[in-house]
């Protein structure tokens, strides 16, 4: 049995683990000029270090959240946390861009770790203090990947894009060593085994949709390439479901992710992921829009670095209190407020921009409404599924953010750049147009949960979740 000390010890290790991985995902990107310099690439070879994060935390998440939930969430955590050691070592040691790609994918595995974490935190964590943990873990999550984007330019200036690659390869390896010494070892296994088939079907849908959703602006969004394998995508993703649906040891169960406890909660994923990443990936490319435009701030790099500063306190305050509030309202109407914040500030953003002031403290708003959203997403996946799929539900809950933000990528790119001036500077209205359609989506998600009726719990349901066996039929409750 876990103990109140041995729960903190375990929540601690978990948190520096979860975070030494999040600050991988933005971290290339104020420093991808630097990168082009060093090696003597263009900016889109470079860019490709970005698209390989991206790719391999797809693929990786939903995988090896299941091998978690078969063969054990530690043993699978502490391999995910080897494998992003070795790729911050390759790539910090890159010799060219090929190799600083492969250390990109490889790190790429460590989206893993967070749907780990959360299944984790389930089994270590007593029930009174879980959602509490959880919605701190998910605040970390994006905590992390804005600390990197605000971070990398000063840290680079002092040690090199390299030494950013040795910084996150150090943090890595203490949560590797307080997982192994603050972690129990579980007997608790999901029955059954991986499906190769299913795996390999996921696998390459997508492969299949998140390339052209990352490169389709390249090599335009008409080519046959881009088109093809779209079709690709959506001819595999079809194959995928047929083969989960049939199989008796699916890799993600389809009727429980329908389940209308879950399905509204991803719904609301893929469409906060779009507004999470549209606003907050290009907040700091409106912010360095040159002043002679005249409508622009002009700001420099680092200084557009700061103004996400209100963000990431909104965040952590909102990630961090999701324990607190819940006492208060229901993990749905958590999400459901924190979506309708996004929308709201991502709209002021779009009203108020002419002074610096009014899109920090718009920033900080939208990061109280991401930080509620991720942490209350994260928390009903983990209460609403059985103890055995509590990895590969909260996998796929965090892919579809990420789709979600491969799809904000491509729909930021395609409204603000498909229109310069002579200058091949945006123009404002590209910008407004973008965010009032991330805003809508934002309260889209809004929507979609306040419209589902919540599941009432049954008084079966009410043992601790972590004791459930691992022949017992799933049990889905919604955490209303």
């Amino acid at each position: 049995m876990t103990t109140p000390s041995n729960s903190v010890r375990a929540y601690a290790a978990i948190a520096v683990s979860v975070a030494s991985i999040a600050l991988l995902q933005n971290l290339v990107i104020p420093v991808i000029p630097l990168i082009e310099s060093d090696l003597g690439v263009g900016a889109d070879a470079a860019s490709w270090t970005m698209t390989a994060w991206l790719i391999a935390a797809a693929v990786a998440t939903p995988l090896l959240g299941r091998v978690g939930d078969l063969r054990g969430r530690r043993a699978t955590m502490l391999a995910v946390l080897g494998v992003v050691m070795a790729g911050n070592l390759v790539a910090a040691l890159a010799p060219d861009l090929g190799v600083l790609i492969l250390g990109r994918v490889l790190q790429g595995a460590g989206g893993a770790a967070f749907p780990l974490a959360f299944a984790l935190l389930r089994e270590v964590m007593p029930p009174a203090r879980l959602t509490g943990a959880i919605g701190s873990v998910s605040a970390l999550v994006g905590i992390g990947g804005a600390a990197g984007s605000v971070l990398a330019g000063p840290l680079s200036a002092a040690i090199g894009w390299r030494g950013l690659f040795e910084v996150a390869l150090s943090v890595t390896a203490v949560g590797a060593l307080l997982t192994i010494a603050w972690i129990p070892r579980s007997s608790l296994r999901a029955p059954g085994r991986l499906n190769v088939l299913s795996a390999a079907l996921l696998s390459g849908w997508l492969v299949a949709l998140l390339l052209p959703l990352a490169s389709g602006a390249r090599w335009g969004w008409a080519s046959p390439v881009t088109i093809g394998m779209f079709a690709a995508a959506a001819v595999l993703l079809a194959a995928w479901v047929v083969t989960e649906l049939r199989s008796a040891v699916p890799l993600v169960d389809i009727r429980m992710l329908a389940h209308r406890s879950i399905w509204p909660v991803n719904a609301a994923g893929l469409l906060i992921g779009v507004a999470v990443f549209g606003f907050w990936g290009y907040l700091p490319l409106f912010l360095e829009v040159p002043a002679d435009t005249g409508w622009a701030l002009g700001l420099t790099a680092q200084t557009a670095g700061l103004v996400l500063v209100p963000l990431l306190a909104g965040m952590s305050l909102a990630g961090f209190a999701t324990g607190a509030i819940s006492r208060l309202m229901s993990l749905r109407t958590q999400l459901m407020l924190g979506s309708a914040v996004i929308g709201a500030a991502v709209l002021a953003a779009v009203l108020f921009h002419s002074a610096v002031w009014q899109l920090a403290v718009a920033g900080g708003f939208f990061g109280l409404g991401v930080g509620a959203s991720y942490a209350a997403m994260a928390s009903i996946i983990v209460e609403s599924v059985p103890a055995r799929s509590v990895g590969v539900a909260t996998g796929v809950n965090a892919n579809l953010r990420s789709i979600g933000s491969a799809i904000g990528s491509a729909l930021m790119t395609a409204i603000v750049f498909g229109s310069l001036d002579a200058q091949s500077r945006p123009f404002e209205r590209g910008y407004d147009v973008a965010w009032i359609t991330i805003a809508v989506l934002a309260l889209v998600a809004a929507a979609v949960v306040a419209a589902v009726p919540a599941v009432r719990r049954a008084p079966s349901e009410a043992a601790d979740p972590v004791e459930t066996a691992a022949d017992e039929e799933p049990v889905l409750a919604d955490a209303a």
